[in-house]
């Protein structure tokens, strides 16, 4: 292959400098998937929560086993047609070794993208897993990101402390202001990163209008979906890029895995796999049978989860000890834009605050139902301080140039009755 090919193939060799144009380069026709034979694939028309139970799962025509097998091999015997994959580059549809793919990948793969309306989907072993190879992936040396700072904790210390090492510039702005993204657009800006739903704020970004200025400047538009998930919001049917999902939220929605996808085109989708051999951060093959598994009650889930939230902040918001409930129907910024690109509720996630630390780490310990733990998403509630877990590692100043203030909560409201949690947070306010 000469070197005009190779740079085709590739987007760009490394240290020449960032190539813009590379996504239109990537022509190679690719079909849906990987899929297998065996594997259901439900036609677009069908509700999310039959696709959720359905798409994708493994039809063991063997013993007659109505969920997925779990395909607990590292490595698959080789014939004819592994050979040919590999001289035709569809390795990726083969199975050959669990890193490069595995039954149980393509069978949750297939679901979540079928949920997203995405043509493909890649799992790897953690949310953070998912961004860091997603966004090396999209982009190479001398190129530039635009993000904000109001994003999850590990995500801001990637773009942060890491992507500079690596060669990458990254310029944060205010995701809710179309006009400052517009502003921080270079010659050499490669993709837009941001939250549906920012953390802990829940801020709602126009996600439509970044779409519309991401294709006339040539950018690639990745966000982050994990607090709507695509029971509430499809962003690639609005012309978003990449969805990327800390699977260990709401999409498994138990607390016992981590987890991460990526979805979106194949062409892109099959780039960030790439990338995924090389950093090695594939999903094994029992942490996707858990996966799978609870995404088949993801839609119920998220109706319950949704319906509880909004109960909860409607309490809150009327409380003479809480100060202010940044929920999207309750707070300007968090509502501005989110009808635009969500529905079926929003999250059960929000924040609220009750006027100093002190006085918020007084409600977590007086809570007997809502559990004081890092993470969301899980069917128990669960509720933490942004200042002392995920936004611990920012200064006090930069917390509050993003708007978390001293006694702010967040909150993931589970699926429990919602008498019960509220009778928990009546008597653990009373004590403040």
């Amino acid at each position: 292959m000469d070197k005009s090919k190779l740079s085709k193939a590739i987007g760009e060799l490394p240290g020449v400098g960032p190539n813009k144009n590379w996504t239109n380069e990537l022509e190679r026709g690719r079909r849906p998937g990987p899929r297998m034979e065996q594997q259901v694939v439900l036609p677009d028309h069908f509700n999310d929560s039959t696709k959720c139970v359905h798409s994708g799962t493994y039809i063991d025509e063997n013993v007659g086993a109505v969920g997925t097998p779990i395909f607990q091999s590292s490595t698959f015997l080789f014939s004819s047609h592994t050979y040919e994959s590999f001289f035709q580059g569809i390795s990726r549809d083969t199975p050959i070794y669990t890193r490069y793919g595995n039954p149980s990948q393509w069978a949750v793969q297939e679901k979540i993208a079928a949920l997203e309306g995405a043509e493909s989907c890649a799992v790897f072993a953690s949310g953070m897993a998912a961004i860091s190879t997603a966004l090396i992936a999209l982009t190479n040396r001398g190129g530039s990101i635009i993000s904000s700072q109001d994003v999850y904790g590990g995500t801001y210390n990637l773009l942060h402390h890491d992507m500079h090492q690596l060669g990458r510039e990254v310029i944060f702005v205010d995701p809710t202001d179309i006009e400052q993204i517009k502003g921080a657009i270079k010659d050499n800006t490669q993709v837009f990163f941001f939250e549906t739903l920012s953390n802990p704020l829940v801020k709602s970004i126009p996600l439509k209008e970044i779409a519309q200025l991401a294709k006339a400047n040539n950018i690639l538009f990745v966000v982050d979906n994990t607090f709507l998930t695509p029971f509430s919001s499809k962003p690639v049917l609005h012309g978003v890029d990449l969805v990327i999902h800390s699977c260990t939220k709401y999409m498994n929605g138990h607390s016992d895995l981590t987890a991460g996808c990526v979805s979106g085109s194949r062409k892109y989708v099959d780039r960030v796999w790439e990338q995924m051999l090389r950093f090695g951060g594939h999903l094994d093959p029992l942490s996707c049978f858990l996966l799978e598994r609870g995404l088949k009650t993801l839609a119920v889930r998220m109706k319950a989860h949704t319906e509880n939230a909004a109960i909860l902040a409607n309490y809150l918001a009327s409380h003479p000890k809480v100060n202010h409930v940044f929920h999207p129907n309750h707070d300007a910024v968090s509502q501005k834009y989110i009808h635009e690109y969500a529905n079926n509720g929003f999250s059960g996630l929000f924040s609220f605050e009750v006027g100093s630390n002190e006085k918020a780490l007084q409600l977590l310990d007086a809570l007997n139902i809502a559990v004081s733990a890092t993470s969301l998403g899980g069917v128990e509630t669960l509720i933490s301080m942004p200042f002392n877990t995920s936004h611990s590692t920012l200064t006090e100043n930069q917390r509050k140039q993003i708007g978390i203030n001293p006694g702010l909560i967040r909150i993931s409201v589970g699926i429990e009755h919602i008498d019960d949690l509220l009778a928990d947070f009546e008597a653990a306010l009373s004590k403040i």
